[in-house]
């Protein structure tokens, strides 16, 4: 069981995600790793570096703006079953999505988290670019 990586999430409109995304890979001089758009929630999302910039019209956005980080993890079963013996809450059980798999957690303490495990093809993408 172990976090593989942390993303700060940037909520934008859909017109910032070019020029904040072009601004990050400045910053970071580093490419966005990743980009899709997730259909089901109207979101377009990508990252750079540890920083996931998801861009949406506002009522889009709405459900997902308390979620405060992403953990990236290798074992999402493993990592619920300790949340729930640890006293946090499922907010959203564990589903498909464009990369893989993913829960929402609200932590003893609050915070809001995403938990996500990637699919083979982005798990290999992400240790491509270590």
């Amino acid at each position: 069981m172990k976090v593989l990586q942390t993303l700060v999430r940037i909520y934008l409109s859909p017109e910032a995600l070019d020029p904040s995304l072009a601004f990050y890979e400045g910053l970071f001089r580093k490419k966005c790793r990743l980009r899709f758009v997730h259909s089901a929630a109207r979101l377009e999302l990508a990252q750079v570096g540890n920083v996931l910039l998801l861009a949406g019209a506002e009522e889009a956005l709405r459900p997902f703006r308390s979620t405060a980080t992403t953990f990236v993890v290798d074992d999402l079963a493993e990592f619920r079953e300790f949340l729930v013996r640890s006293g946090a809450t499922i907010l959203s059980d564990a589903k498909d999505v464009p990369t893989g798999r993913n829960m929402r957690v609200r932590h003893p303490d609050d915070l809001v988290v995403e938990y996500v495990q990637f699919d083979q093809q982005q798990r290999e993408r992400m240790e491509s670019q270590r």
